[in-house]
């Protein structure tokens, strides 16, 4: 089986390569001896920007894994060690097709910042210009797509030896974090992005992001305005310079609300170091990756904050049920019971100290235990969220995101409250119940007669019938998975006490491959183990 998911792959020697590096990393952190949260950090730093990039995913994913394994993986960061000067100076240079100096009087040999695609340098233009440029990695696209082929190809494994429902799709998974690394490769789509967010904050004066340089814009190289600042976590320069923090925060929370609820167009990495002050202005920097909510979405949110402050469990049950696409049968009443308790849980607790991120993830393991798919643009919202959340905690602890957000949504709902428009729509539903009550006479004919001949048939639906077999299910799937397990690893090593070739590390390819899946498939294991304990 193996032979068929990776034979296409052991051909490829760059593909081997990457391979025997896979394996050291594992040998390192010592995978044999137990999985740990910081572990498996420490893990995908080591293993590179394409598994960086999927740890940040999973962190927006609590449908995925544990909260304390997601908790842990928000702490990986893409800094990685600078690129030589002369690299980038010839990146520069091949994608402009003549000198830098052509383009740059000067262009600083230090970093300001170096992650894992692109490296960023102060520069000046020959016009006097004082901007920054941002360099992408040679061939960061290739390794990547590499990386995520094995992936992709380990997860089609994944797939077939278990085909519970219960199983998440790591490919979905897989395409969002692509989709993601993607966005932030192309600097043609975050010049886009800027340009957006630039338009719909344009009546915001107290928000702004860095102007983009089109014409020096290519995909590879992106020239932007120096944003000459104070990071808004730098308390004490913002202080001496005599900045009021508390307001601070305030516009940030009240900003990043109006991203969400009216723009759909938000910032999806709101740390910190992306956000700056600017002549008492917000500088949002670094918008190659952006999340996108629709219109049904945000309807949604809001009548899930407006749920939850008057603690309406009906409407949170609706708003849950419209915020992804149901997989499966639900147990309506399951459901609303889950919501409900959940509910409960904030009835005693001031409405200033809830945290929307916190909320979010609970009701996106809400969505994953009833079998409801999570949209990309909600787990980017949590992330976002949580993070925003965090720095405000910094700023200003005694202002809550929730109350800005809820304080939000009645603004808005002035804004857009029209008589006409509402007196409209109350006159076509009144017409339409006027119409479908005139049919009910003939309905109930229609049911009476084919009650009397026989004809109607009654689907009863037992609620809880279909738990024990859930659970017997599940077990059987954990055995199974065990089983296999063991299998891969004494399959594994026997294979190793042969002479087979390819070898890597003087391990056959095929031992190292079973050993790989033996790996993705014991921390589905542990996965299981958790949410059942």
């Amino acid at each position: 089986m193996l032979g068929k998911f990776f034979n296409t792959q052991t051909e490829d020697a760059g593909t081997a390569d990457r391979l025997k590096e896979m394996v050291a990393v594992l040998r390192k952190r010592e995978v044999v001896k137990g999985m740990t949260p910081e572990k498996l950090r420490q893990i995908l730093e080591d293993l590179g920007p394409t598994f960086v990039k999927l740890g940040q995913v999973m962190s927006m994913r609590p449908d995925f894994l544990p909260p304390e394994y997601c908790d842990e993986l928000m702490k990986l960061q893409s800094e990685a060690k600078p690129m030589p000067y002369s690299t980038i100076l010839g990146v520069i240079e091949k994608e402009y097709n003549r000198r830098w100096n052509q383009v740059f009087s000067y262009i600083d040999e230090e970093a300001i910042g170096s992650a894992s695609i692109a490296q960023v340098h102060k520069a000046v233009l020959t016009t006097g210009e004082k901007v920054v440029v941002k360099v992408q990695r040679p061939g960061i696209y290739e390794i990547m797509s590499k990386d995520i082929v094995l992936l992709k190809r380990a997860a089609t494994l994944l797939k077939v030896v278990s085909r519970s429902q219960d199983v998440i799709d790591f490919n979905m998974v897989l395409d969002e974090m692509w989709t993601i690394a993607k966005q932030e490769m192309d600097f043609l789509m975050e010049a886009d992005h800027i340009e957006e967010f630039a338009h719909l904050n344009q009546d915001v004066d107290y928000v702004t992001c860095p102007k983009v340089y089109r014409n020096l814009s290519m995909q590879h190289i992106l020239v932007m305005e120096y944003v000459d600042g104070i990071c808004i976590d730098d308390f004490a320069k913002l202080r001496e310079r005599g900045y009021d923090i508390n307001t601070l925060g305030r516009r940030l929370g009240e900003n990043y609300v109006r991203q969400i609820i009216e723009d759909g167009f938000f910032h999806a990495d709101p740390h910190p170091g992306n956000i700056w002050i600017r002549n008492g202005r917000i500088v949002w920097l670094d918008l190659g990756m952006m999340g996108r909510l629709s219109g049904r979405d945000r309807a949604a949110i809001r009548k899930a904050v407006y749920s939850l402050a008057h603690h309406d469990t009906f409407e949170m049950k609706a708003a849950v049920l419209s915020l992804g696409v149901v997989r499966g049968k639900i147990n309506h009443t399951a459901l609303y019971q889950d919501i409900d308790a959940m509910l409960a849980q904030y009835s005693s607790l001031d409405f200033s100290e809830l945290q929307m991120g916190v909320l979010t993830r609970q009701i996106m393991n809400l969505m994953r235990v009833h079998h409801i798919v999570c949209p990309q643009g909600l787990s980017m919202f949590a992330r976002g969220v949580l993070t925003v959340e965090g720095v405000m905690r910094l700023c200003c602890p005694k202002v809550s995101f929730v109350e800005i957000f809820a304080r939000s949504l009645a603004v808005d709902y002035k804004k857009n409250f029209d008589w006409k428009d509402e007196l409209e729509k109350a006159k076509q539903e009144g017409l339409m119940l006027l119409k479908k009550s005139a049919q009910l006479p003939e309905q109930i004919s229609d049911i009476l007669k084919m009650t009397m001949s026989g004809q109607t048939k009654v689907n009863l639906d037992v609620t809880g019938s279909e738990e024990p077999l859930r659970h017997l299910d599940r077990m059987i799937n954990k055995l199974i998975l065990a089983l296999l397990v063991a299998a891969l690893l004494l399959g594994s090593s026997t294979i190793c006490t042969t002479q087979m070739t390819p070898k890597i590390m003087e391990i056959p390819l095929l031992g190292f491959l079973g050993y790989l899946i033996a790996f993705i498939l014991s921390l589905r294991i542990i996965w299981e183990i958790h949410r059942g304990a």
